[in-house]
Parts: structure tokens; C-alpha cells; sequence
């Protein structure tokens, strides 16, 4: 089958978009996901996909999704690789779709306050050509540098200053995707319509499930005129917990609300840390009244509860180093499996899963470090982030402690009511829980929404949907 739907592609597109190049097969098998990285490391690689595909405009796309529906081939979208839940994983029966040449800008209205790019236009240069007008998007994840405006479509993904500015569905104004019977559907680019449901939902959160996304609208902003900081701490999780609800449903709107529990202000900040205390850092920004406006009111709520003033400092070092971190391997190579979680819950369930997901991983066996911090903050709840890392005596058996430490981290969020992933996305890591998130109803109409869209099942299986295998 291998050289049969090799062929047919490069008949319908061109030589030059299908690569069988071993250095491009060999960086496409995966995403970043600890355990891909793991089984890299320990002899499991993800095999090859058959062949990349590199669309360089939509109507290759067209053709690339046709000509593997045809052939019945599975498809497998990548857009810079830096997801983190195995939603890519290669095959080597599979068509591996790289939308990373789909890179230009197409429109910028400074009237409007729009920007279209292409899928595959990296993060941090969507921004920095808005930058260049005065304008911002605002979507401001770690991964900026390195992921594409076309995954965070399709992960449902979230910035660092999601707080006032809200996450990837708040910021999209409308989509161009190629459907898996290969027709294109564009949305209309209006403020707002009652028009049935928003069809722009079905692809957000969708992970290459769907159809591929090959065009975003945003809705931008102007760049802000003021920018200051503010830290404060407080004795216990359940105390900042309630400085930030107090602040945002008071109206309040700082961009970063970033809450750390005691074990990672040590970790992370130990020129800051304050015995056993908490640290909420927090950056405000827009019209220079309204900044200054809402710090007085901040030092005031904090005042009320008992929270003391941090040094600015703590801040700025966060803002400098927020985009900086170890890569697996580092941690890995020496034995230490570790990754990061997050979930998210109402003010009043967060308190439990924070207190049972942490005690649950401490039970772990030679668990290093169990911790969490909030990071993504909104009037009726707020998400959490759990970090594990633990040193197994037998590197053997890394990925079972990494599945164990998944597990206790799942267990304890939907037994607490939360949700199980706030902004990464299900991929493969998740699937297995999916499906008491969404209850046996939300499965079944997931699926059949699969089975309408995509009936050959074509479009990377394996991936997102309870029971497709």
C-alpha cells in the first residue's frame, strides 16, 4: 500500500509535498509527550509515519484529504509538534499531514481588529506581526514559540493571560477547515450570530479528529498602554484560593492570576520563599486608569484577608523565565519521569481535588515532588496544575509510575467534580477517562458526530474518541 498512495499523492500534488526524506519521517512521528519521549529513550519508538505530506495552500489539502479518503489511508494532522497528550502518534499505514508550510499572514485589519493566518503560522510570529501595527492577539501560552495558530484551534488551547483576555474560543472569529469529505467550510466573519449553533465549536478541541483547520480569524487588540505587577502571600492554598475569587468577581480582571502552593515557590522561587506560605503573582495591564484602579483595589481585598505584599520581584523573574523550561529528556535520561497536569473546577470543589490529588501522588514510591499551582482564573472557578516527578528504582519501570501518577491525578479531579483537562486537550493520555467527563449521552453524540463528519474514520484515529480503535 506503501508506494501505491505515495504515488497517488504525488500525482494529485507534486513531488515536491510528499516527502519520504528519513530525517523529516524520523522528526514527525510524535508529538512532545512525555511518554513518546520516554519510549524514544527506552528502545519504543513511534514507528514512521508512510510518507509527509507539506500543503503549501488549501486546495493541496483538498487534494491530499481526498486522495487518502480514496485509498482509505488513515491522516494524521501535525502542526509544529508541541502537544503534550500523544495526539500524534505515526503509523506507518499513515498519511502524516504537516501543515507547518501553510505559514502566511493573509490579512491584518487594524479597523476591524482582525488578523487571518494561515494554520501553520508559529505563534510567536502571529504576534509579532501584529506587534508591528500596535496590535496583540493576547494568547500568550509557554508553547508560543513553538506551536502553530492552527493547533490551538484544534486543542482548545490557553494563554498565560487568559484571565482578561480569555482563551483560543473567546479570540476566534472564524475558521476555514477542510472537512474530511474534502470540502472546505468557512464561517462567516460576524461579531456575533444566532444563526443554529456556532459550527466554529466542533473543531475547537477536536485534534485533527474532524478536518483540518487551514485558516484563523482572530479578534485582536490594541497593545496595552500600562503594564505593573503585584505579588502577595498568603498562609495556605484555600486562602489564595480566596483572594482570587474575591478579586474577579468583584470585577477585577488582571490578565496573570498565578497561584503557587508552598513545595513549588521553593522549587521555583527560592530567593522569595516565606516559610510555608503561598505566593499569588499577578500582572495587570490596559489603560493606565484602570491599571492603577485595580491594584488599589487588589492591596485592598488582600488587606482584608490577610495576605501580605510579596516584592515585585518575584514577578518580574516569572515574566523573564515564563517561557524557559527543561526539556524531558534532562529529567529522563537521569531517571526522573515527570510531567504536568491540568484540570479544572468550581471555587467550590477545587479545595478537595487540590488536597486529594496531591495526597495521592505523595503515595506514590519514590515520588519526588508532588505540587500544584493555579494559573487560569475566571468568576465562577479556576484551573489547577499539578507537577510529579518521581525516581523509580528500576528505570523499567518508568511508565507505569507515569501512568499510576496520571491515574491518581484523574481519579481524584472527577471524583471531586472537576474537569479533566483545562487546556491541553485528551489526545491518548486522557481518552480513557473521557468518558465519565462526559457521561455516556456526550460520548454516543460524540461519536455520532465522528461517524457523520469523518465516516471512514480516516481522520487520526485513535486519537480523542472513547471507543475508536
Amino acid at each position: 500500500m506503501k508506494p501505491s498512495i505515495i504515488n497517488s499523492l504525488r500525482q494529485a500534488v507534486g513531488n515536491d509535498i510528499i516527502s519520504t526524506d528519513e530525517n523529516l519521517l524520523e522528526e514527525r512521528r510524535h508529538d512532545y509527550s512525555v511518554i513518546s519521549e520516554l519510549n524514544d529513550l527506552q528502545g519504543r519508538p513511534a514507528p514512521r509515519p508512510c510518507c509527509v505530506a507539506q500543503p503549501k495552500k488549501t486546495a493541496d489539502v483538498v487534494k491530499i484529504v481526498n486522495t487518502c479518503r480514496e485509498n482509505q489511508v488513515p491522516l494524521i494532522p501535525f502542526g509544529l509538534g508541541s502537544g503534550v497528550v500523544s495526539g500524534v502518534i505515526a503509523h506507518p499505514d499513515a498519511v502524516l499531514i504537516d501543515m507547518s508550510q501553510m505559514n502566511r499572514t493573509r490579512k491584518i485589519d487594524s479597523l476591524n481588529l482582525l488578523a487571518t493566518f494561515e494554520a501553520g503560522v508559529r505563534g510567536s510570529d502571529a504576534e509579532a506581526s501584529l506587534n508591528k501595527q500596535g496590535l496583540m492577539l493576547g494568547h500568550y501560552p509557554q508553547s508560543i514559540s513553538v506551536s502553530s495558530v492552527g493547533g490551538w484551534v484544534a486543542t482548545r488551547a490557553c494563554g498565560q493571560f487568559s484571565t482578561a483576555y480569555g482563551s483560543i474560543e473567546n479570540m476566534v472569529f472564524a475558521l476555514e477547515v477542510v472537512l474530511p469529505n474534502g470540502e472546505i467550510i468557512e464561517t462567516r466573519p460576524t461579531p456575533r450570530a444566532a444563526s443554529g449553533p456556532d459550527l466554529k465549536e466542533i473543531f475547537l478541541g477536536s485534534e485533527g479528529t474532524l478536518g483540518i483547520v487551514t485558516a484563523v480569524t482572530f479578534s485582536v487588540r490594541w497593545k496595552p498602554q500600562k503594564q505593573s505587577f503585584t505579588a502577595f502571600y498568603m498562609p495556605d492554598m484555600d486562602n489564595g484560593f480566596e483572594l482570587q475569587r474575591n478579586i474577579i468577581q468583584h470585577g477585577w480582571e488582571p490578565p496573570v492570576m498565578r497561584q503557587y502552593d508552598a513545595s513549588e515557590v521553593v522549587r521555583l522561587f527560592p530567593d522569595h520563599a516565606r516559610g510555608e506560605d503561598c505566593l499569588l503573582i499577578m500582572v495587570h495591564e490596559g489603560p493606565a486608569g484602570k491599571v492603577d484602579a485595580e491594584i488599589a483595589e487588589c492591596l485592598e481585598i488582600a488587606k482584608d484577608l490577610g495576605c501580605d505584599p510579596a516584592s515585585e520581584t518575584v514577578v518580574e523573574k516569572w515574566f523573564e523565565d515564563r517561557n524557559h523550561v527543561p526539556t524531558f529528556d534532562e529529567f529522563l535520561s537521569q531517571g526522573v519521569i515527570v510531567d504536568t497536569i491540568e484540570i479544572a473546577a468550581t471555587w467550590d470543589k477545587i479545595s478537595e481535588i487540590y488536597q486529594s490529588a496531591v495526597a495521592s501522588l505523595g503515595e506514590v514510591e519514590n515520588i519526588a515532588n508532588a505540587s500544584a499551582h493555579s494559573s487560569h482564573c475566571y468568576r465562577s472557578g479556576i484551573n489547577l496544575y499539578f507537577t510529579f516527578a518521581a525516581i523509580p528504582n528500576d528505570p523499567a519501570d518508568m511508565a507505569a509510575v507515569y501512568q499510576d501518577c496520571w491515574r491518581r491525578v484523574m481519579e481524584a479531579t472527577l471524583a471531586g467534580g472537576g474537569g479533566i483537562s483545562h487546556h491541553h486537550g485528551i489526545g491518548r493520555i486522557r481518552r480513557p477517562w473521557l468518558a465519565e467527563e462526559l457521561g455516556q449521552a456526550g460520548v454516543a453524540l460524540l461519536q455520532k458526530i465522528k461517524k457523520t463528519v469523518d465516516p471512514t474514520g480516516m481522520m487520526n484515529p485513535g486519537v480523542l474518541i472513547p471507543g475508536e480503535d
